[in-house]
């Protein structure tokens, strides 16, 4: 099993639209970065467990956990000209990013914030902590999930 952190600014979509959602579930779309595009593709699998991290926002950090429970399929919002995610080089027979569904798992009682992960021991070395790190899906490491996991109890 692999581990990820999936980003989203909470006024748009936050762990708690999810857990609203019909099943608590939802596809992930809006993808527009080949690199996150390629592990969602590649890498992520049914059943795998995330990190739903709260970005851009008063208090960016990781708020709860999701579980993958679609593979990568074909992002429709690319083919859609009304969508914000609309990309007019993507067509039905080479749509050129991709979703996964996501299931809520669970919500932190309180925002494991960018600020004190920062200043956890073992963290130094997580993708999210990583200077210049702006990708909005990123593995995360069986060390730094088992560390975080500890933080929330």
């Amino acid at each position: 099993m692999n581990h990820w952190l999936f980003k989203s600014e909470p006024d748009t979509f936050s762990i708690d639209d999810l857990q609203a959602m019909k099943g608590k579930k939802d596809h992930w779309d809006g993808i527009r970065n080949y690199q996150a595009r390629n592990l969602m593709r590649d890498e992520m699998k049914k059943g795998d467990l995330g990190f739903f991290y709260h970005s851009s926002c008063k208090v960016p950090g990781i708020a709860g956990i999701v579980e993958v429970v679609r593979e990568a399929y074909p992002d429709h919002t690319a083919l859609d000209p009304e969508s914000r995610y609309f990309d007019p080089k993507a067509t039905a027979d080479n749509p050129r990013w991709v979703m996964v569904d996501v299931k809520f798992k669970r919500k932190f009682r309180e925002i494991l914030s960018l600020e004190m992960l920062r200043t956890v021991n073992g963290l130094s070395d997580m993708v999210l902590l990583q200077k210049g790190s702006r990708l909005s899906i990123q593995p995360v490491s069986r060390r730094h999930w088992n560390t975080i996991l500890k933080l929330v109890g």
